[in-house]
């Protein structure tokens, strides 16, 4: 052996290479933080248990949605009528309620179950539909989705007949939007269950590596063996079926229903989910990132509330956070490349 001695490159926890992919992993984490701080800072009321509890709440609403739209987004799809789904559930659940109380005398607490039942049949045909329009006819999910948004809006205000639908809703109902079990709202512990199953969905199962493969590259998953059909099937029913869980808290919360739920909703839903990392281009995403995504435009809504920025600055805000996470995603993407 040579009498120089053998050096070994230098091990570093800290390199420069892992604290640059540490950041450009968790920069939406990091700066939620430091928007977090900077609000406790500037509005002590922020970090009040109250408010914080608020914001789950209200976060819930749209954020069941969110990770169903994660999914449908992982696959490489993409679903514009979410928000109409939410208004047209909650109709059929507050019609059909208060029908049947009125014409066979079915109380309203059986009423309200059934009126669920059909919310949720509802929901997975249109999931159905919208999956069978693209396997059949290869229509892009984005043009028979926002389709269905206006044919929706519209069933759903002749349902109503353009005004709200009250005194339909018993007890039982009501407890999903407004109760609380040991002082934390149940949407929020709703949101919070269901960000499990689609975690577990997407982590654990062959139902979620199937999902990313789809979305990554449909024709080589098929290749494979992977039912694209079927996967199709799976992500644009799931995220229906959460529209009629949302169109149902919503709903409860306010004790009416109305063809105007829901009316935006797929815009903001979207931000969330491109917010938390998920392309639009498929096969990338998180429902970690999502989970993250929500909280994120959810607090960013609240603060401003908090602040009384003007609703129209609003607006701007939201857009300019879309434009910056669909940049950030896309620079993130070219960095890994």
């Amino acid at each position: 052996m040579s009498g120089k001695s053998l050096k070994l490159p230098k091990m570093s926890l800290f390199s420069k290479k892992k604290t640059n992919n540490f950041l450009l992993d968790h920069m939406i984490e990091l700066l939620l933080i430091v928007i977090i701080i900077a609000l406790a800072i500037v509005e002590p009321a922020f970090l009040r248990p109250s408010n914080l509890l608020n914001v789950l709440r209200n976060s819930a609403m749209k954020g069941v949605i969110a990770y169903g739209m994660c999914l449908v987004m992982i696959a490489g799809e993409i679903d514009l009528s979410v928000g109409s789904q939410v208004a047209l559930s909650a109709v059929i659940v507050a019609w059909v309620a208060k029908t049947l109380n009125a014409v066979a005398g079915v109380p309203l607490e059986l009423g309200a179950l059934i009126g669920v039942v059909a919310a949720v049949a509802v929901g997975m045909l249109l999931g159905v539909f919208h999956a069978w329009s693209r396997h059949k006819f290869g229509m892009p999910s984005f043009i028979v989705t926002l389709a269905t948004l206006n044919i929706m809006y519209g069933l759903a205000a002749i349902i109503c007949g353009g005004f709200p639908i009250t005194a339909c809703y018993p007890d039982w109902y009501i407890f999903l939007g407004t109760g609380r079990i040991a002082g934390i709202p149940v949407p929020a512990l709703i949101f919070v269950a269901v960000f499990f199953v689609f975690w577990f969905i997407t982590e654990k199962t062959t139902l979620g590596r199937q999902i990313y493969a789809v979305g990554g590259n449909a024709e080589a998953a098929r290749l494979n063996g992977i039912s694209v059909w079927k996967t199709r099937l799976f992500v644009l029913c799931i995220v229906q079926l959460m529209c009629v869980l949302s169109g149902v808290m919503n709903s409860a919360q306010v004790r009416s229903a109305t063809f105007g739920f829901g009316r935006g909703w797929e815009t903001q839903i979207i931000s969330s989910v491109v917010i938390g990392g998920t392309s639009m281009l498929g096969g990338i995403g998180t429902v970690w990132g999502t989970l993250i995504g929500v909280l994120f435009t959810g607090i960013i809504s609240n603060g401003m509330t908090l602040l009384n920025v003007n609703e129209y600055m609003q607006y701007v805000v939201n857009g300019g956070l879309m434009f910056f996470a669909v940049w950030f995603n896309t620079y993130v993407t070219g960095k890994r490349t």
